[in-house]
């Protein structure tokens, strides 16, 4: 037992490296969701759907385990940076920013 759990251990090793990348697949979803409609509960319509279905899951995933690898050993991602979130699509930066 505890053999396999030591072996687990070290096949999950690789996927624990704690290096954060930059998303761009994700937050380009995000920044097209917020920025879809100019009505604010359809785009809340929107993003309720693509939860369900999960495209933004999906596109975390690939971030985590592909884009940003790739980004990381290369230093080019394959989706370009979205830029930042686009607050203005409601009324402005929240407070505090």
């Amino acid at each position: 037992m505890k053999i396999k759990l030591l072996a687990a251990a070290a096949l999950a090793l690789p996927l624990a490296t704690s290096c954060l990348g930059p998303n761009n697949a994700h937050n380009g979803l995000r920044n097209w969701n917020a920025t879809v409609t100019e009505t604010e509960w359809v785009n809340e319509v929107i993003f309720l759907g693509l939860n369900i279905i999960p495209v933004h899951g999906l596109a975390m995933l690939g971030d985590v385990l592909i884009f940003n690898t790739i980004d990381y050993w290369s230093g080019n991602n394959p989706f370009e940076d979205p830029g930042p979130f686009p607050h203005a699509a409601f009324g402005g930066a929240p407070s505090g920013e």
